[in-house]
């Protein structure tokens, strides 16, 4: 029954996050609004492939919060799952993409890597690996 989550990021300047989504991860603005004839948008929408994620702007005093900001073991804002983690990473490595976290495979089971967004907020890009009966780790293909 249930298909996705879409995390919601408060952030301080929209046009800025909706930038560093487009130009750096490769997302598509898929909606901008909520000014209208009163001022300047505040609430935005990003998607690449089945991901997506809301962005929205509130007011001057009120400023993003992401996770690790508020404890350390509190690393990420959002997972996005990834049947290619180390080709998400070679691109992302090439438009010169802030990373919190290198591409390796994880103490968690993940093949993965972070980023970290304009606004402060890490997000992790990575594939569970599957135990095998040998007792080795190794990726899943998420396709299946």
């Amino acid at each position: 029954m249930l298909n996705s989550i879409t995390p919601f990021f408060v952030v301080d300047d929209l046009q800025k996050s909706l930038d560093f989504y487009g130009s750096k991860l490769g997302f598509e603005i898929t909606y901008r609004g909520g000014g209208g004839e009163q001022g300047d948008d505040y609430f935005g929408i990003v998607k690449r492939d089945g991901a997506m994620l809301m962005l929205k702007s509130i007011r001057p005093e009120i400023h993003p919060q992401p996770n690790h900001s508020r404890h350390e073991w509190a690393r990420w804002d959002a997972y996005i799952d990834t049947s290619d983690p180390d080709s998400l990473y070679e691109e992302y490595v090439g438009r010169a993409v802030p990373m919190h976290s290198e591409l390796s495979d994880t103490s968690d089971g993940l093949r993965a890597f972070e980023v970290i967004d304009n606004s402060g907020y890490v997000i992790c890009f990575g594939c569970p690996r599957e135990l095998e009966t040998d007792g080795t780790l190794s990726l899943r293909d998420s396709r299946e």
